[in-house]
Parts: C-alpha cells; structure tokens; sequence
C-alpha cells in the first residue's frame, strides 16, 4: 500500500510541474509575440511613406506660366530616377509652398531660404539639397534704382518709394529691411515701411520690383542679384536704365527641401538623382532656367543660422 500511495505522489507532482512549464512557455511564447509586435509597430512608423506620386512645389520668381511649363521636363526625369510619378506645381507664394509642405501636399519644396526656415521651425522640413550659383553657395541682395533718379546712397531713399516681390522673400524684403532697419535705427518692419519710405509696392515677384523702377512705379527695388539679366531680352537697355546701389550681407542659397514624411531611403534617392543632374547638361540648362541655378550641393540646416537670427528679427513684427 505504501508503494501504491509513493507511485501516486511522483504522478501527481510530474503532472503538477508539465502543467507549470507549458504555462511559462505560452506566457514566453505571448511576450515574444508582444515584442515582435511592437517592434514592427517601431519599424513602420519610423520608415516614413512611400507616396505614390510626389508633388515638387516652386515659387514664382518670375512668371508663373512660364516656370510651370519649365518644370515638367524636370518632374518627369525626375521620375524615370525614382520609379515615382513626379508632378510640379508653382504656388501662389512662399507660405503656400510652406503651408503645403506641412499638409503634406507638396512633399519636395524648391524653397528660398527664408521659407525654409519657416517650414523648418513649423513642420520639420529638411534641407537636403541647395543651389550654385557663379560658383557660390551664397548670394546678395541688391537695391535697384534708375539711373537718372540722383539716388546715391542708402540714405537718399528715404522719402522714396520702395517694391519688393513678397514680405516672405529672403532677398527681396527681409534682408534688405533689416539692413535698413539698424542703419537708420527703426524697431520694426512696419516703422521702416511707413516711417523711412513714402509708399510701398509689393510686386509678386523679383523682375516685378525691377520693372516697377523701371517703368517709374517705384524708386527702389529690392531683388536678387542680379535680376536685370533675366530682363535684358524683352528690355535691352535694362542695364544702363537700372543701377545697382548697394548690397546686402551674403546669404545662403534656395534650397531643395522635403517633409518629414518621406521615407529614408526614398529621400537619399531623392538626393542622389538630383546630385546626377549636375552631369547632365540638359538637366542644369532646364535649372538654370527655372531659378538660374548652375550647379546643384549638398546641405544642412546649419548653414541657415543667420537667416534663421533674421526671423527672430521679424516674426513678431510682420504678418508672413
């Protein structure tokens, strides 16, 4: 009998300890589902899209027609690059191609500098990409005037009228009016505009500015250097009716920017295929026609610390 009762007890405690091993390695088997799950819930989100067509947004420096019609050929070898649907669409001005950005509308931005700050402090766009122009990274602004007004210095302007193309224009309005602002001691954008200057034009665009001066509409225009060129076929005499006054500090290039958004690999991609256009004389012609850009580089959004110390500047002055 005791044999019997001993044989009883070894069964009862061998199925006692099955029972508790299947059970750990169900719950080892459910934790290791748990991870793997949240180890793909990880992965995807920090994979970015995919989209199956992607929207290139410019601003209009010059004719909006004309950039349209200039762009197609580059959003469709664009394309054939990365296997995606390429379109480009021009917007209405800077904080659309901005606010579109940040809506995911426009996923690859053609965007100025200033604008790239803005997008940047807002939605996180990324500079991946700026232009060459002459061999530099950088540029000036310039003040036009004509050449028969007797406007000699910074200082003759005021009491003048002044166009610009858009308030949110690195070139064409923030870095001149800030040049302006400590040189002639005024607090804000708006006491520059209505205390220094007689009147104001805000163009649209940079030829816009110059040929406000041009045709006698204003006094002085602020623009990129040097946008008579872009002139000189439909106004030969656009350089001897137009001086150059002065300049602004240099300030860095437009840049190619992209939204948060966009998957990794697909922004390196993005990268690479614009970077081979530097080999391809068709491709730099059709960029050199669209924002007179010789030469595509690299770059980061440290070399945009002195446009982003010219925002602090404005921001609570101007309604961008």
């Amino acid at each position: 009998m005791k044999k019997l009762y001993s044989l009883l007890l070894v069964l009862a405690l061998a199925l006692f300890l099955a029972a508790c091993g299947s059970s750990d390695d169900s719950d080892s088997s459910n934790a290791e589902g748990d991870n793997s799950s949240e180890s793909s819930e990880d992965s995807n989100e920090s994979s970015g899209d995919t989209p199956d067509t992607l929207v290139m947004g410019f601003v209009p420096s010059q004719d909006s027609d004309t950039i349209a019609d200039t762009v197609e050929p580059l959003a469709d070898r664009l394309g054939e690059e990365l296997g995606i649907e390429v379109k480009g669409q021009v917007m209405t001005n800077y904080n659309a191609l901005v606010e579109a950005m940040g809506a995911n509308q426009v996923q690859i931005g053609f965007i100025p500098a200033f604008g790239y700050v803005l997008a940047n402090e807002q939605y996180d766009v990324e500079v991946i990409l700026k232009s060459i122009r002459y061999g530099s990274g950088t540029y000036k602004a310039q003040y036009l005037v004509r050449s028969d007004s007797g406007i000699e210095s910074l200082a003759d302007l005021e009491g003048k009228v002044w166009a610009y193309g858009d308030k949110s224009s690195t070139s064409g309005y923030l870095f001149p009016a800030s040049q302006l602002m400590k040189e002639f001691d005024y607090a804000s954008a708006p006491e520059l505009e209505s205390g220094f200057f007689s009147g104001t034009v805000q163009s649209g665009g940079h030829d816009n500015s110059a040929l406000a001066v041009y045709n006698g509409g204003a006094d002085v225009a602020t623009t990129f250097d040097d946008v008579r060129t872009e002139l000189e076929e439909e106004y030969p005499d656009v350089m001897d009716k137009l001086t150059v006054l002065d300049y602004t500090d240099e300030i860095p290039n437009d840049t190619i920017s992209v939204t948060k958004n966009l998957d990794d690999e697909l922004v390196q991609k993005i990268k690479e295929a614009f970077m081979s256009f530097n080999d391809d004389e068709e491709m730099i012609k059709i960029m050199n026609d669209v924002y007179n850009w010789d030469a595509i580089d690299e770059a980061s959004d440290e070399e945009y610390e002195v446009v982003k110390e010219t925002y602090q500047e404005f921001k609570d002055n101007i309604e961008l």
